[in-house]
């Protein structure tokens, strides 16, 4: 599987954490991030709903 780097467009290995061409960095995205903002879309559909 690949990824695009977005400052030099390559397509690279999608587990890189950072771009062999260019050494842009990858930011690493938290999963208690991911957690919350989860939450709070399904919150805002349940008081839409109500």
């Amino acid at each position: 599987m690949k990824k695009e780097c977005p400052s030099c467009a390559m397509e690279i290995d999608s587990a890189a954490k950072v771009c062999p061409i260019c050494a842009y960095e990858f930011p690493a995205q938290s999963k208690a991030l991911s957690w919350v903002a989860i939450v709070l879309v399904v919150a805002l559909l349940l008081w839409l709903i109500l």
